[in-house]
């Protein structure tokens, strides 16, 4: 199984050029996948610099056939025609679906500092080696405290989603609503979580949960170990401040990591401003 996570700053390069037919090629060049995750994909927000207001959702779902597309709107405003501009995180697989979930993330006041709604998207893949919940996201950049907040949202998630996968729901009879699918267990948490390694924010992402929760790792650590992580923003003449640094991250549950690897970032892109990162896992 191969998993890249990838912000497409909504497809524009560093050349100012918004492409979503080079975003695929760059993904398809990166690997042979069978999930892509991506963050920042709008529909209708022309006033994004080098949109024209395409709908990024449709023209990705028609570049990756045979994927299967799910789309998360974290922001959802009037575009001033009588339609409505959006923006958020998309999931293809062309692995089976069982279930999608939908997950906008806290938004406490700070009003001190810009922000924007956040959103998760949760897929849950069928693999060779059982169902495994692949959830994508995009954290607040501004502020700590609504970070913090998003944070603690996805361990509540992610737990509440593990004793579920422990205790099924038993369904009930003639009623496909009450449909008792797999959850799954095992997790795949990724994105642009706009903190570094060395960040508060990273190490309450890999506290232990202190119950059978399995814990979230940093799988770049897992496969690199005290190798720093390579950088993921900043590598290219993208409008970034004079530094590169990681911010783009997978995180697995631990029952994963004997499947797991290796961990890569493709550092030699230029299609965004950010670089994609790619998983591999095996049976």
């Amino acid at each position: 199984m191969r998993l890249l996570t990838w912000n497409i700053q909504w497809g524009r390069g560093c050349d100012g050029r918004v492409d979503l037919a080079r975003i695929a090629r760059v993904a398809r060049e990166t690997a042979d996948l069978d999930v892509v995750c991506l963050q920042e994909v709008a529909v209708n927000f022309p006033g994004l610099a080098g949109s024209s207001g395409e709908d990024q959702v449709q023209l990705l779902r028609e570049a990756f056939p045979g994927y299967q597309a799910f789309y998360g709107v974290a922001t959802d405003v009037p575009d001033g025609k009588g339609g409505r501009s959006q923006f958020g995180n998309l999931i293809l697989s062309r692995l089976p679906v069982l279930q999608v979930f939908r997950h906008l993330l806290p938004w406490p006041a700070d009003p001190g500092v810009p922000s924007m709604q956040r959103v998760c998207v949760e897929a849950v893949v069928e693999t060779r080696f059982g169902p495994v919940r692949v959830m994508t996201t995009h954290l607040e950049y501004y502020s700590s405290r609504q970070r913090m907040a998003q944070i603690d949202a996805l361990r509540t998630i992610h737990r509440q989603a593990s004793a579920q996968a422990r205790n099924p729901s038993q369904g009930k009879e003639a009623d496909p609503t009450f449909a008792a699918l797999p959850r799954g267990l095992s997790a795949i948490l990724c994105g642009d979580f706009n903190f570094k390694p060395t960040d508060a924010e990273h190490a309450l992402m890999t506290w232990s949960f202190g119950d059978d929760t399995p814990s979230l790792v940093d799988a770049w650590l897992a496969c690199h170990y005290d190798e720093l992580h390579d950088q993921t923003v900043g590598l290219h003449d993208c409008e970034w401040p004079d530094t590169s640094y990681c911010c783009d991250f997978i995180f697995l549950s631990d029952d994963l990591l004997p499947h797991l690897r290796g961990v890569r970032v493709n550092q030699d892109t230029d299609a965004s401003d950010h670089q994609p990162v790619v998983l591999e896992l095996t049976e």
